[in-house]
């Protein structure tokens, strides 16, 4: 077995869905290659040769080709395990190679007439038959240089022999999808849900790396039971209280039963947008259809395994203890507490000062339609895409689009906030027409305002899955940004009785969000 150490020392494992290497699946009947598709820093393509236990690998900018006239550059990289034959996923941006990875092609090879490939290599000159889904034929890898350490990166040629399999003017960028999952790199960006495991058979082998949701049967017993009682869910003892209690008007209308099901469900999915922070809760009691109220300290009688936390800067009046949902059954306690939202702090409690996020809220004024909403977002998309920076809209469940950019640790409050003013002033620019830049809401004239101000300490926007209190219990739902030229999309679209088919088929967008830490650059 080759050494894999340069490989492991590169990565964090915790971090990155990339396999270690500590396993070794067994072999098929003959040698296997892997070309990925890999969009880092620079989109370019991985190539990878199975040989004495490794894969042997080059990352070629351009592609391989099956036109004989065409030489590309091969960059010699370090060897990796033969798991990731299969490996299909996301990079979190920060790791190695941070960017999304699609198995472009793959299959068997050997070495031209029987020849040695590891002395082949030491020579600096591979000769592979390959027998992949997109390339056939004779590719050869030649070294460009004759540096006498060939452990370091040097740079080969890689070319494709004038035989049978040869096309002349065939582009890889014409053939973009996995032959694995049939996707491409753009889909598996925004649905980093689901990753294709190495060593198991095709139908099981793309697993979700979504959280264990709440068992059927824990679903089943809050079925069972009457208008209030004790219900397990996990593992806490939950006492649920007026579960006939209509909580949203519809057709029909959704009970209280109905909510804390539905919180129990998404409630692993919502985790990673709550877990570590203080949780403003907008209560509706009575229901969606009487006034609510803000609820933010923690109540006495709150059972004991509640997480919580205690802000050490409080003044006289303000909030001392407020909910952490640290855990999927605090969540189910928020809701039968009769929380139709959830708003987190986008600072963590551990670092109250530093926000995670910076926030864009897209507030539709009375005059704003929905198109014209929908160019203010498709706006801040090509702003942001131009800066470079990592961010994802979210359709409210009322009428507005919230964007979500995640930023590394050690900005203020005042850095976001001064930010995203730039940045959406910028895009005010281009639709002056459409933007009011008022603080009063009637001073607005109907306008829509790019709201930068929740930038703030305790100012909050509704988390990830959330629902509103409106007809029919409509969400907050994360999106992709090309589901902003959806014609079918509406900030409610969704609601507590769709919304999990839509996780199930799509995945969740914000997924990509996660672990992400990057500097927000200047604007000019």
């Amino acid at each position: 077995m080759a050494d894999l150490a340069t490989y492991r020392r590169k990565r964090d494992f915790r971090r990155t869905p990339e396999p270690a290497g500590d396993g070794t699946p067994g072999r098929s009947d003959g040698r296997r290659f892997v070309v990925q598709r890999h969009r880092a820093s620079r989109l370019h393509y991985d190539l990878r040769l199975e040989i004495d236990g490794v894969l042997v690998s080059w990352a070629v900018p351009k592609g391989p080709t099956l036109d004989p006239a065409v030489r590309r550059m091969a960059v010699h990289v370090e060897d990796h395990p033969i798991e990731y034959l299969q490996f299909e996923g996301v990079i979190p941006s920060g790791e190695y190679g941070g960017g999304d990875v699609i198995v472009w092609d793959t299959g068997t090879w050997e070495p031209a007439k029987g020849q040695d490939p590891a002395r082949q290599l030491e020579q600096g000159e591979l000769h592979a038959d390959v027998h992949g889904e997109k390339l056939r034929g004779r590719l050869v890898l030649v070294r460009r240089d004759d540096r006498a350490d060939k452990s370091e990166k040097g740079e080969w040629l890689l070319l494709h022999k004038n035989d049978e399999y040869a096309v002349p003017g065939w582009d890889p960028e014409e053939h973009p999808r996995s032959v694995l999952t049939g996707r491409t790199n753009d889909e598996v960006a925004e649905d980093p849900d689901r990753i294709w495991r190495s060593g198991a058979p095709a139908d099981v082998a793309e697993e979700s790396l979504l959280p264990e949701p709440v068992s059927d049967a824990a679903i089943a017993a809050l079925e069972e039971l009457g208008s209030e009682g004790t219900w397990e869910a996990f593992d806490r003892r939950l006492k649920v209280t007026n579960l006939e209690k209509v909580l949203f008007p519809g057709d029909p209308p959704v009970t209280k039963r109905e909510l804390l099901a539905y919180a129990a469900r998404v409630a692993p999915l919502s985790l990673p947008y709550l877990e570590g922070r203080a949780v403003n809760l907008h209560r509706y009691p009575d229901g969606a259809e009487k006034k609510g109220f803000w609820h933010k300290e923690l109540p006495t009688h709150a059972p004991e395994w509640l997480p919580r936390w205690d802000n050490p800067e409080a003044d006289s009046g303000e909030t001392v203890t407020y909910l952490v949902v640290d855990e999927p059954a605090a969540l189910v306690w928020a809701a039968n507490f009769g929380a139709l939202e959830w708003h987190p702090w986008t600072s963590r409690t551990s670092a109250m000062h530093e926000p995670t996020y910076a926030l864009v809220d897209l507030d539709p004024g009375e005059r704003t339609t929905w198109d014209e909403l929908l160019q203010l977002a498709r706006l801040h998309r090509t702003a942001l895409d131009h800066l470079g920076v990592l961010g994802r809209p979210k359709v409210t469940g009322k009428r507005g689009i919230q964007i979500w950019i995640p930023v590394r640790a050690g900005y203020s409050f005042a850095q976001t906030r001064a930010w995203t003013e730039k940045l959406s002033r910028t895009v005010g620019k281009v639709l002056p027409e459409l933007v009011s830049w008022k603080w009063e809401k009637k001073a607005r004239g109907g306008l829509a305002r790019l709201d930068y101000t929740q930038n703030a300490i305790n100012k909050t926007l509704v988390a990830p899955y959330s629902t509103r209190p409106a007809f029919g219990a409509p969400v907050s739902v994360p999106i992709a940004w090309h589901e902003l030229d959806d014609p079918e999309l509406r900030p409610d679209r969704w609601t507590i009785r769709t919304v999990l088919d839509r996780l199930e088929q799509r995945g969740d967008p914000f997924r990509s969000l996660l672990g992400v830490e990057q500097d927000l650059p200047e604007i000019t």
